[in-house]
């Protein structure tokens, strides 16, 4: 099963990149507190999901050496009075190592809350995604259209199109939580070494697998069926002043001090915002009235695909950062 989950992470992680990759040169809004941010490619905002699931790999790995360790000779709980060449047999049988302690390889589930730890952060990571899918996808956001294949209607409203299967694989989160609170919970009062209680293990383990392939292939199928509304993402990242970070660093290598630049920045945006007009339809004589150091070169800060292009940063959002990002991730998985 662990090779199974492994396995679907990959697949994961090509739907990712395969989706950032159709949509490199996507400007949007980034987003905190869900308020608008900062402008920001799509496809950054995407690949931040790939490294989610390059750690979920990770994790899984960790767990599936933690558990391929063999145990035969530990016998009740005291070790075998036989001469069982443990070695030999782990060699023949695959396993990676002998466990080091008769009494720890009877009474340890410690494989199995790995399991499903790793397993309940990949379903956490997988609800925040489809969280935001379910509200790119809404009218009020209109970034996003999803594939009717993976949306329903409704019983009784002709007009809707439910996104339903990211809103299933939103809610198994919580299922495969309880497993592992479970467990732990099982696990915390029992004495060394075997007690009855730890065959509680199982009915949690099967259905936490089965859960996490089931959500892990239905988002790598659904990933693919997303189209960006580009016009839309376009304009959500030109309204709100989301340039004003950059307006600060602005003012900043005029020489101000980053406070003073903040605040010159923030009554600027203040301005603006009773004029009911974005910062840069202000003229050069109004932008002057909060700062003498602003000159005509100011203009080019105030351009959301500017304020992108100067991010060049490693692991920033700049174009050709991104491009390199999608590229080192293509070559990792063998595309």
């Amino acid at each position: 099963k662990t090779l199974r989950v492994l396995d679907l992470l990959k697949e994961m992680k090509k739907a990712i990149v395969g989706l950032a990759e159709c949509n490199i040169d996507v400007v949007m809004p980034g987003y905190t507190h869900l308020q608008r941010a900062q402008p920001v490619l799509a496809a950054h905002h995407l690949m931040a999901y790939y490294q989610m699931m390059c750690r979920d790999s990770e994790r899984f790995a960790q767990c599936l050496a933690r558990t391929n360790v063999l145990p035969l000779g530990s016998a009740a709980l005291a070790g075998s009075t036989f001469d069982l060449d443990r070695d030999m047999v782990a060699e023949e049988l695959g396993f990676d190592s002998i466990s080091a302690n008769s009494m720890d390889a009877v009474s340890d589930r410690d494989f199995v809350l790995d399991f499903l730890y790793a397993s309940a952060v990949v379903c956490m990571h997988l609800s925040r995604l489809s969280e935001e899918l379910v509200l790119w996808s809404t009218i009020e956001f209109g970034f996003i259209s999803i594939s009717d294949s993976f949306c329903t209607g409704s019983s009784i409203m002709p007009q809707k199109k439910n996104p339903d299967v990211p809103e299933l694989v939103r809610g198994k989160a919580g299922r495969v939580y309880g497993h592992l609170m479970g467990l732990l919970t099982t696990m915390k009062g029992l004495p060394l070494t075997y007690n009855k209680d730890m065959q509680e293990d199982k009915e949690g383990l099967f259905d936490t697998a089965d859960t996490v392939e089931i959500c892990l292939e239905v988002v790598a199928n659904l990933l693919p069926e997303i189209t960006f509304n580009r016009e839309r993402l376009k304009n959500a990242a030109g309204e709100g002043y989301l340039v004003a970070t950059d307006l600060a660093d602005y003012l900043v290598r005029k020489g101000l001090t980053f406070r003073d630049a903040h605040e010159v920045s923030g009554k600027m945006v203040l301005y603006a915002m009773e004029k009911s007009q974005e910062l840069h339809k202000l003229t050069i004589p109004e932008m002057k009235q909060f700062s003498r150091q602003i000159d005509e070169d100011v203009y080019e800060w105030l351009d959301p695909e500017s304020c992108i292009r100067r991010r060049t940063i490693p692991g920033g959002t700049g174009f050709e950062t991104v491009a390199e990002s999608v590229r080192a991730a293509k070559e990792e998985l063998g595309l």
